[in-house]
């Protein structure tokens, strides 16, 4: 068994990456301004530099992905309207109702499919009539990736024209749009195509230590600006984060590959494990399902050898900037030796 030495393994989230080196230099020199009277240098370079890679006209840096996906909802519903949405979609389940109890804005769930899509049957279903009884149906808000799978174009575009044909408007909450994009093998734009806004988080697996980015039309990231003064979102000095966010856009995109590889490794090594099942990795997450009874013992020997994973219901890893070849195989020898 690794001995207790060892530096902690956190492979829960790929939020838990460190800013390199290279990368806090950079915020180090930042130029700064007052990103509320829309002078900070580097958050507007940060705008710009994303609005153009996914192919908008717009950009507005939050300080968060949660807060980002809630501006998107309240730039484009009103009280009373509603947004269609997976029901294991992060702005749905994970996000605190924020769109609800902020915005007045009601959520109609629609169960995923296996493969994380919604099936464009549902999706028509749930739209509502215009009649004084139903929630005015405005948006449609889709995820990529979603619990790590990813959404081919061919679905996104299907998805997005039938939106758009019955009058929604469609909003992508790409926290691992990059992911996505790098997995598919295409451009950042090619991987957005047909969302009127994308929600772009910084500090997954990009690296950067806080941020996302709402990309828009004009109008839209007019709208989502006052709604963040109103969220308290308004940062200062705030260039010294999104200098951290343009490095990680333009440095440290193209490397997801390597934590894809290390997941798809990871996870191969880890399914010849007697007693245990792995899923798949399309991208740098996977799950595995041990026996109930072997929970707390499997949990407390991680504890031990300094490895964290998110444990219930079933274990989910990630892969990330911070996990070597050889925190890998450490973390391989102690599940092969706790169910050897």
């Amino acid at each position: 068994m690794s001995g207790l030495n060892e530096q902690w393994l956190d492979l829960r989230s790929d939020t838990v990456t460190r800013p390199s080196a290279a990368m806090r230099a950079a915020m180090h020199a930042a130029e700064v301004g007052d990103d509320v009277y829309g002078d900070d240098t580097s958050v507007n370079q940060l705008q710009d530099y994303t609005a153009d890679l996914f192919g908008y006209e717009a950009a507005l840096f939050a300080p968060s992905g949660t807060q980002s996906n809630l501006l998107a909802l309240l730039a484009h519903c009103g009280r009373g309207d509603e947004y269609l949405v997976g029901q294991e979609a992060h702005t749905y389940r994970y996000e605190g109702g924020g769109a609800a109890v902020l915005g007045s804005i009601q959520p109609q769930p629609i169960s995923n499919q296996s493969d994380g899509s919604l099936a464009l049957a549902d999706i028509a279903a749930q739209i509502k009539p215009d009649d004084i009884h139903f929630a005015r149906t405005r948006l449609l808000a889709l995820e990529n990736t979603i619990g790590g799978k990813v959404l081919g174009l061919a679905y996104l575009q299907q998805a997005t024209t039938l939106a758009h044909e019955r009058g929604l408007a469609t909003h992508l909450d790409g926290a691992r749009i990059c992911n996505a994009a790098v997995k598919l093998g295409v451009s950042p734009r090619e991987a957005v195509a047909g969302f009127d806004s994308v929600s772009v988080c910084l500090s997954k697996g990009l690296g950067a230590p806080v941020g996302s980015v709402l990309c828009g039309s004009r109008a839209l990231i007019t709208e989502a600006r006052r709604w963040r003064k109103m969220l308290g979102g308004g940062m200062r000095q705030a260039g010294i984060l999104a200098a951290g966010g343009l490095y990680a856009l333009q440095h440290q995109y193209a490397r997801l590959a390597e934590d894809h590889d290390n997941a798809a490794y990871f996870a191969g090594e880890l399914a010849k494990v007697r007693g245990i099942t792995v899923s798949t990795p399309q991208t740098n997450i996977f799950y595995v399902d041990i026996p109930a009874d072997a929970c707390r013992g499997l949990n407390d020997v991680l504890q031990l050898t300094r490895i964290r994973v998110s444990m219930a219901p079933r274990l989910r890893i990630v892969t990330h900037m911070d996990t070597s070849r050889d925190d890998i195989e450490r973390a391989i020898t102690v599940f092969g030796d706790f169910f050897g």
